[in-house]
């Protein structure tokens, strides 16, 4: 996902048309490695993002909101001192490279006009944004570097040059018989993807792959490909696309690409700074998510299995105390022979009368004990015993269902899909007591978001539940006593209410809401799972449960089969 050199100088065009002769009002930091520049266009203020990050360095118009830190760093204050009011009198690409020059007509401390340069190289580990004076030495950049490269230094005072070329062919400003060349010298069965990023300047990745994918491995129709792709960018006939694979922004490019298959998306923007920020704010948006899973992810889990290891804890006590009532008959023999016995002695041998036939039986004896104290110390253990069985069974019981609780809060995390169901199991969470409301956090006044609806092919409304509780209110305050509830047999899912008004719905309807009952549900990847069905009137919330756990009789069960289509056919 790098910003290719055909990309950026599609994006050179809209901006020169834009922001050629704006006013730099405000510059901002947002991040240690973006700016934002505020110009006073002929369209009114705009803001241009200027990213040196080694995961997304880009240039563009942007929408976004960012917080800014309280205390600007250093670098944002020398740029505000150089560029505030400055204007924008010419922006270029040089040579295809991946940087722009952005050309500043400002005055200096004495009021007199003078000429900076603002360059934005994008070029992958090595981004950076270079204040250059009217001399051509460097004022300041954003990351200073001793050692840059063939002799290349960034810091104060030298004098700047620009990123050294690569040592392979320039693929847009070649012959074409220098090319046809090229091309013809390429082995047959070799990587043709890698085989053009070796040999040509110019070109992504993702444009080399999309080449050869086109070519399917001839190297002829590679030629007619590669030649097909120099006249469409030379015409200037570039098409901002955002690539999207499972609803997830994958890529972007000038071009449509068809690599990944028919399960992608090419979405077309009217212009790069639009595509840009529509990608990169997808991205970001999609790694916080991804972030904030992971980190409630790791948080359940924790706990999950810290209730786990408990749990293993307490069932090694309870299988310990099942010899107890040997220990209680040891007593009691003890006790009936307390007449044959005598202080110091280790052992006793007598008739077991708790065996048929009464066999004989050697018990071992503390001989610093009398019989009497042997007979009571073995009461005393056969009690705590007893005892211990009856609380671990309480613990153990409490202890499998927080458990079960959690398991299913597991499977809820896997499958919410955006910041905000997220944001509702966290709540969750924190209502249980799972998590700690963060000291200082502000409070989340944000209503849970409504159940998921449906409305199958015949027209009844059918609601799926997001979470635990969530599925509580879903069963017990929204459902009609003669609705129909679902749920998937013996797995974790979510609560699914089909209202039926009273009427009988077509089997249709029901099947279509026993999938989505196994569609939202630990059984998503497996094929034909069973579904309990019965009326809402038959549920029941045990006492003092957990959220999501319920109890219901009068049930049938079906078979049914999880589809995403179906679900996304239903959606309303």
């Amino acid at each position: 996902m790098p910003l290719d050199a055909v990309t950026l100088r599609g994006l050179t065009r809209e901006l020169q048309a834009a922001a050629q002769g704006a006013r730099i009002d405000r510059v901002q930091q947002p991040e240690k490695d973006v700016l934002l520049l505020t110009l006073y266009t002929r369209e009114g203020n705009r803001r241009l993002l200027l990213s040196a990050s080694v995961s997304g360095a880009r240039v563009h118009f942007t929408e976004e909101c960012f917080e800014n830190p309280t205390e600007p760093p250093m670098f944002c204050m020398l740029l505000r001192k150089h560029l505030v009011g400055a204007r924008i009198t010419a922006i270029e690409q040089p040579e295809m490279e991946r940087m722009l020059l952005l050309t500043l007509k400002t005055r200096d401390e004495m009021g007199d006009e003078s000429e900076k340069k603002l360059a934005v190289e994008l070029i992958g580990r090595s981004a950076n944004i270079v204040l250059i004076g009217a001399d051509g030495r460097i004022i300041d950049c954003l990351r200073r570097m001793e050692y840059g490269g063939e002799g290349r230094g960034m810091l104060p005072g030298l004098i700047y040059r620009f990123p050294p070329q690569q040592d392979k062919t320039p693929f847009f400003s070649c012959s074409p018989e220098e090319l046809s060349v090229k091309l013809r010298t390429i082995d047959n069965g070799a990587e043709l993807d890698k085989e053009l990023m070796s040999r040509f300047s110019g070109l992504s990745p993702l444009i080399c792959r999309e080449l050869a994918y086109r070519s399917r491995g001839d190297r002829a129709l590679l030629a007619e490909h590669v030649l097909a792709l120099r006249e469409t960018v030379e015409a200037g006939e570039l098409v901002p696309t955002l690539i999207s694979l499972d609803g997830t922004a994958r890529d972007f490019s000038f071009m449509a690409i068809n690599q990944y298959g028919p399960e992608a998306q090419n979405e077309r923007f009217e212009n790069f700074s639009d595509m840009l920020d529509a990608f990169f704010a997808r991205r970001d948006r999609e790694e916080s998510r991804r972030r904030r899973s992971r980190e409630l992810l790791r948080s359940v889990r924790s706990a999950h299995e810290r209730i786990e290891r408990k749990l293993a804890v307490q069932r090694k006590e309870l299988a310990d105390t099942a010899g107890r009532e040997e220990i209680r008959q040891r007593a009691e023999l003890i006790t009936a022979n307390i007449y044959r016995m005598k202080k110091g002695q280790s052992e006793i041998s007598c008739e077991n009368y708790f065996e048929e036939g009464c066999p004989e039986i050697r018990i071992e004896i503390d001989p610093l004990k009398s019989p009497q104290q042997n007979a009571a110390a073995m009461y005393k253990e056969f009690s705590r015993q007893k005892a211990a069985e009856e609380h671990l069974s309480v613990l153990i019981a409490e202890g499998e269902r927080q458990s079960e609780y959690l398991s299913t809060v597991l499977d809820e995390i896997a499958r919410a899909e955006t910041e905000r169901d997220l944001g509702d199991i966290r709540r969750e969470l924190t209502e249980t007591g799972y998590l700690k409301k963060q000291r200082g956090a502000k409070t989340d006044r944000g209503r849970p978001q409504a159940p998921l609806r449906f409305l199958s092919s015949d027209g009844f409304e059918i609601l799926v539940g997001r979470s635990n509780i969530q599925n509580d209110e879903l069963t017990f305050k929204i459902a009609r006593r003669t609705d129909l509830w679902l749920h998937v047999q013996k797995l974790h899912g979510s609560h699914v209410i089909l209202r039926t008004d009273g009427l009988d719905p077509p089997e249709r309807t029901v099947g279509e809401a026993a999938s989505l009952a196994a569609y939202y549900s630990q059984g998503r990847e497996a094929g034909r799972v069973p579904v309990d069905i019965t009326q809402v009137r038959h549920v029941r919330k045990p006492s003092g449960s957990l959220p999501g756990a319920v109890l219901y009789t009068d049930y049938r069960t079906i078979q049914a089969e999880p589809s995403e289509k179906l679900a996304e056919k239903l959606k309303k």
